[in-house]
Order: C-alpha cells, then sequence, then structure tokens
C-alpha cells in the first residue's frame, strides 16, 4: 500500500508544484480562504489533472495536526530514491560540503536547519535514522521549500567514521573547547557538526570529529538555539570558502 507524504504551508507546497508536480496526489485548500497564491495553485493543479479538496479551516487543522497550513495542504508519493553518500561524492567535482545533525528533537529547530543548509550551499544533511526527529510536515514546512539532499543513516559513528576515511575534516561545535569558530579553518572538504537541543553533541560524536569549535558568546545568554548556532556556522565556513576562491581568482 502506498504510503503518502503530507506538505504543507504555501512555500513548501509552491516549491513541490514547480520542482516535482508528478509526486502531487491531492491538492487540498481552504474553503474560506482563497487568496491570489491559492487560486493559482488551483488552476495550476485543474491543468495538471490533479484532485482538489476545497475543505473548512477545522479539517485542514485535524489533517496537519494545528500546523501552519496556510489554507493549502497537498499528498504526495514520498521520493522514490534516497541519495547515498557514495553517489553523491561520485556525482560532484566540488569539495564536499556538509552538515551533520546529531539527535536534534524539535521539528521547528531540524526544519531551520534544512533552511540554513540549503541557503548556504551544502551539499546534504546527515542525520541519523533513530536519534532525531523525523522527517514530519511540519518540518517541511519550516524548511519552506529547502531542496537539499537529506541522508539518513542507522549508525552515525561508522558514518563520521568513514566520511574521516574519505578526507572529510569533521568540525564539531562544542561549547566547552576554548577554540572559536572564528579562529577555525573551514575549506576544503568540510562536514559541520552539531548536537541536540541543550545536550550538544554525544561523547561518541564529540570524539569522532577532528576538532571542536564554539561560537564566542559575549553577553549574558549562555548557548544559542541550535538552529541559530548552525547558521553562524555555516555562514562562517561560506565566508571563509568564497574568501579563498577570490584569493585564488586574483592571483591567476
Amino acid at each position: 500500500m502506498t504510503q503518502y507524504e503530507q506538505i504543507f504551508g504555501l512555500h513548501a507546497v509552491r516549491h513541490v508544484f514547480h520542482n516535482d508536480f508528478s509526486r502531487i496526489v491531492e491538492l487540498w485548500t481552504q474553503r474560506e480562504q482563497q487568496s491570489t497564491k491559492i487560486q493559482a495553485l488551483q488552476k495550476q493543479a485543474e491543468e495538471l489533472g490533479i484532485t482538489i479538496q476545497s475543505v473548512p479551516r477545522k479539517t485542514l487543522d485535524k489533517l496537519t495536526e494545528n500546523g501552519h497550513h496556510q489554507g493549502v495542504v497537498i499528498k504526495a508519493r514520498p521520493v522514490k530514491n534516497q541519495l547515498s553518500l557514495e553517489a553523491l561524492f561520485a556525482s560532484s567535482n566540488e569539495a564536499p560540503f556538509l552538515l551533520v545533525l546529531d539527535d536534534i528533537q524539535d521539528p521547528h529547530n531540524l526544519g531551520a536547519c534544512l533552511r540554513s543548509a540549503d541557503a548556504a550551499g551544502i551539499h546534504a544533511v546527515i542525520i541519523p535514522k533513530n536519534k532525531s526527529c523525523p522527517l514530519t510536515p511540519t518540518v517541511r514546512q519550516v524548511a519552506s521549500g529547502a531542496d537539499i539532499p537529506i541522508i539518513q543513516v542507522t549508525n552515525l559513528a561508522r558514518t563520521l567514521q568513514w566520511l574521516k576515511e574519505q578526507g572529510i575534516w569533521l568540525i564539531g561545535a562544542d561549547s566547552e573547547t576554548q577554540t572559536s569558530l572564528f579562529e577555525s579553518k573551514l575549506t576544503g572538504s568540510l562536514a559541520v557538526v552539531l548536537g541536540a537541543e541543550g545536550k550538544g553533541l554525544r561523547r561518541l560524536t564529540r570524539e569522532m570529529c577532528d576538532s571542536l569549535v564554539r561560537i564566542p558568546m559575549l553577553g549574558k545568554v549562555e548557548s544559542l538555539n541550535v538552529s541559530v548556532a548552525t547558521g553562524i556556522c555555516l555562514y562562517e565556513a561560506v565566508r571563509q570558502r568564497q574568501s579563498k576562491v577570490k584569493k585564488k581568482l586574483s592571483s591567476t
């Protein structure tokens, strides 16, 4: 029996319509809300022969467990094949730039991390299958259409070891270390590793990292939300990587 995926929120739904409409089985819209954006989605669905259900808001609230659906939900076929790390490496000539999220439990945090990863040009996000929030509709709604490979692994420590064997440098974010993020080299083949809300990296994950860095805290706040920390770490890496490219171009 086919297991369908539920996707809601204007950004996430429009992303599927624009990038992979063949997955869409049904479009559900709020009867009381007929904005121009929703009308455009309905027209596109009609042209594509997609079934449209116009229902009361309370139906969408129940369907999404009171998620921020913005009056639109789609039922879609799941992505058929998950990209493997081996396939990812074989298909790219660039130095890998990866994000590893260890034990993130909150769907809003995970969605925000995926959005930042997409914006920063991360090649793939790696998460544990059994030690992480699942990829729920809320995660995808918060990610707002982020189009980035998500690789779920059974054994994160084994995967980290494999990455090290491929020449990937593992940088872990840890508030206890004395090494500043802004004093660390974040160029070349790199995986940025962040841990769970409040707890940080698990012991084994921390031990697998080649180096640990901290984000300097200059005020009274002792820690940052994991999605905020992810954005800061990734964009410091982006800054360094772009600076290196500019220097290389200027020297030729």
